[in-house]
């Protein structure tokens, strides 16, 4: 993708939202302000990834330089307005896992767009469905991929999301923590206004 005199600035930690725009061959440099995720109890479950999106590129506010875009992006799983973040324990990620079988739950990601000038803020729904899923099935999935660091305690790249996930509705990309082809909208959304 063509950023013109335009710099991508990618504030994530995320290896993988690194690889994905790695994997669509768009260039970016890499600066991590770590940011509180909080959010107000009162916000509405299909707003809170783009809040925190929106709350990590501000920490940029400071140090943005003309010409950088930043992108942030937030990722947030939830089933019946109950929101499931990163597993604090492999006890945890169990109990996450066995809610999500063989039912549907959303993956919702905010992702911002942050230059000296303005900004974009946007969320995007996935919907998956897991088939089944045996306790002995997770405790094996949580040994051979390790999810701590995943929203809903999961990477549909997986081999849960490979053999369990009967369904989904929405970008495959929105739910690895990226949906990049609403993404590269943005940026061209962003850089013509």
């Amino acid at each position: 993708m063509d950023l013109g005199n335009n710099k991508l600035i990618l504030s994530s930690g995320s290896p993988r939202r690194q690889n994905l725009l790695k994997e669509a061959q768009i260039d970016f440099e890499l600066r991590v302000i770590e940011t509180d995720e909080s959010f107000p109890d009162a916000l509405a479950i299909d707003q809170v990834a783009g809040y925190i999106a929106q709350k990590k590129a501000e920490a940029h506010q400071e140090i943005i330089q003309p010409h950088e875009i930043v992108l942030t992006a937030d990722t947030v799983v939830c089933k019946e307005n109950i929101i499931y973040g990163k597993p604090k324990s492999k006890e945890e990620a169990l109990e996450m896992l066995l809610a999500f079988s063989n039912d549907t739950h959303e993956v919702y990601t905010g992702v911002c767009l942050f230059s000296k000038e303005k900004m974009m803020t946007k969320s995007f729904l996935s919907e998956v469905t897991f088939a089944p899923i045996s306790k002995d099935e997770v405790l094996y999935y949580i040994e051979l991929d390790n999810p701590m660091d995943k929203a809903g305690a999961y990477g549909i790249q997986d081999w849960i999301g490979m053999c369990k996930v009967k369904s989904i509705n929405g970008s495959y990309t929105n739910i690895m923590g990226l949906p990049v082809p609403q993404v590269v909208e943005m940026l061209e959304s962003f850089m013509q206004a």
